[in-house]
């Protein structure tokens, strides 16, 4: 039975869907005073300095960047953005979503780490016109002139479009079918492709987020820290404010990374607030919250906080849970949940204002497609792992499928996550054969669902109890001896056999071997851990061992890598295929190669 039902009024055809983008102009007319989009700067003051723009702010700076974009590009043509995350970031998409041409959500060339990625995405789509602001302009330079791409006919710059122009933009009629924007995937299992996004994929799944969430608070507000470039960050800071002409409050990524508490200081003290992260954010927040750091916090109107976008650990929920409580925080405020850029962003969450459902199955069983939970949980031992329940979708159909039979699989059976509904993508730019096999899906016997096409997520995953649970990335699994493994699984166990491995960076993955496929474990190094007191051989000996007796499996290679090594998504996630890649060219920066060094 399908875990969820497409809702009438988000049907492809359902009555009264405008794209999202004309609500802009409502809450411009009807709020116009009201705090739309606020961009907290803590590169001008440490405590952050807020630069809020009204719904008739908005409005009008969205009209005059539209007027500019069609001076220089045709209606369906690409448009790169090439900016830093700022307020002309979020008028830049919104005037090319009035504009009716394509956006490329991209990011300044200046980040650090994204080179590859923003090579890859910028030479896919081919862009006509380039957005960008002078500030970064000699990076944008750069980043043409060193690499072998196409340079645009123009540049526009966000920061000095005429505001005066917006009363010139003419309002054109806006298909729901039409592409807004190519998403470019973070390529955790291959090469980034450009998702398309139509203005009915952003309308259905901002409003399929927000009944997942459950706001039935006046006036929420919304805090992101997330890039703007990934799919979460943008649906979350850009998209669903406009479904009700509700405040968000933003920031820069890297204003988190250099100081995490800075996420939980804007969230403290509102009365409804709603915000989002992957795993790793939620954990590298609870790891800083001292007494000292809280004993000012009030997050007791922390409505929900989303975590997504990567495995969800149990300790990351439990630790969350455990260092926030003293500030607030409610046992059911955390969501875990599912999504992918296919399918827009959101597919399922547990929103229910209920702790999270986190279940010890038998590992053995897992392995076998079968999921079989623990009763009782604490007679768990080293044959079990624990779960994380995703909820359940909201106006979108998902159905756990047999890819081999394309049968729908009964409660407790593993199999591929299928998603059908308004939120998916119609494919890939300019991949048609990728598309008919992503998103092509077809049931053989549907039944009471819709026979296709259905989105193929790639993912493995169970129904159980009404919720859904995600097992891992179908190729990612690890094949012994004849015998399934999820490396997530392997990596966690990696992670706990020393303190000197750096917790959610180790990636294990499958090479070939003569009869069978071999195990490789590549582990970043602990930067708390001195390298004067670090054993290499010991560290490895105690992997070895911890994956030796919990998994039944020896490992044919252990590598230790230093800090930032180990390849990671635009989302957080660990990149295995990448950093396998990179350890079969032997491009690895090795902690026994700086040791040798030193010597």
């Amino acid at each position: 039975m399908a875990l969820g039902a497409l809702l009438a009024e988000l049907s492809a055809d359902g009555p009264g869907r405008r794209p999202l983008i004309e609500l802009v102009a409502r809450w411009g007319r009807e709020k116009p005073a009201a705090p739309a989009f606020t961009f907290v700067d803590f590169s001008l003051d440490p405590k952050g300095a807020e630069n809020t723009l009204t719904w008739a702010e908005i409005d009008r700076r969205a009209r005059a960047a539209a007027v500019a974009l069609r001076s220089a590009l045709r209606p369906g043509e690409r448009v790169a953005l090439l900016l830093p995350q700022r307020h002309e970031y979020l008028v830049s998409m919104l005037g090319a979503m009035y504009a009716r041409v394509v956006a490329v959500p991209l990011f300044s060339p200046d980040l650090p780490g994204y080179a590859e990625r923003l090579v890859g995405a910028y030479t896919d789509a081919e862009p006509s016109v380039i957005v960008t602001t002078r500030g970064v302009l000699q990076h944008v330079e750069k980043f043409l002139a060193d690499h072998d791409v196409e340079p645009p006919r123009e540049l526009l710059f966000a920061d000095e479009v005429d505001l005066d122009t917006a009363a010139t933009w003419r309002d054109e009629p806006i298909g729901l079918d039409e592409v807004a924007y190519l998403q470019y995937t973070s390529g955790s299992t291959r090469r980034p492709a450009g998702v398309e996004i139509t203005h009915g994929n952003i309308e259905a799944n901002a409003r399929q987020l927000w009944s997942g969430w459950a706001p039935d608070h006046p006036n929420p507000e919304l805090v992101s820290w997330l890039p703007l470039f990934h799919d979460m960050g943008l649906i979350a800071a850009m998209a669903l404010p406009m479904v009700n002409g509700d405040h968000v409050l933003y920031t820069d990524p890297v204003a988190f990374l250099m100081n995490p508490m800075r996420w939980m200081r804007l969230l403290s003290g509102r009365e409804a607030v709603y915000t989002a992260g992957p795993n790793f954010a939620y954990d590298f927040v609870a790891g800083l919250a001292g007494p000292d750091k809280i004993a000012d916090l009030d997050l007791s109107g922390l409505v929900t906080c989303l975590n997504g976008a990567e495995p969800i650990r149990p300790a990351t929920l439990s630790g969350f849970a455990e260092a926030f409580a003293p500030a607030g925080l409610r046992p059911g405020a955390q969501g875990p949940g599912y999504g992918l850029a296919e399918a827009t962003v959101f597919v399922a969450a547990a929103a229910d204002d209920r702790p999270p459902t986190v279940v010890t199955i038998d590992r053995e069983r897992l392995a076998q497609g079968e999921f079989v939970p623990v009763v009782p949980a604490d007679a768990a031992g080293e044959r079990t792992t624990a779960l994380v329940g995703c909820g359940r979708p909201m106006g979108q159909y998902v159905a756990i499928v047999d890819p081999d039979t394309r049968t729908e699989q009964p409660d407790g059976r593993v199999g591929e996550v299928w998603v059908h509904g308004p939120n998916v993508s119609p494919g890939y730019w300019r991949n048609s054969e990728r598309s008919q096999e992503i998103f092509g899906g077809v049931l053989a016997d549907p039944g009471d669902l819709p026979a296709g096409p259905w989105l193929r997520t790639g993912d493995h995953g169970v129904a159980h109890d009404g919720e859904l649970f995600v097992t891992g990335r179908i190729k990612d699994l690890i094949i012994v001896d004849g015998r399934n493994h999820y490396p997530h699984d392997i990596e966690q166990t990696a992670t706990e056999a020393h303190a000197a491995l750096r917790p959610d960076h180790v990636a294990a993955f499958a090479v070939e071997g003569e009869e069978t496929e071999r195990l490789v474990v590549i582990a970043e190094r602990n930067r708390r851990v001195p390298l004067r007191q670090l054993d290499l051989a010991e560290v490895a000996d105690a992997v070895r061992a911890a994956i030796n007796i919990e998994h039944e499996m020896s490992v044919h290679e252990f590598v230790m890598v230093e800090p930032g090594v180990v390849s990671r998504t635009t989302s957080g996630k660990v990149a295995r295929a990448a950093t396998r890649a990179r350890y079969l060219d032997g491009a690895l920066q090795t902690t026994a190669a700086r040791l040798a060094g030193r010597a």
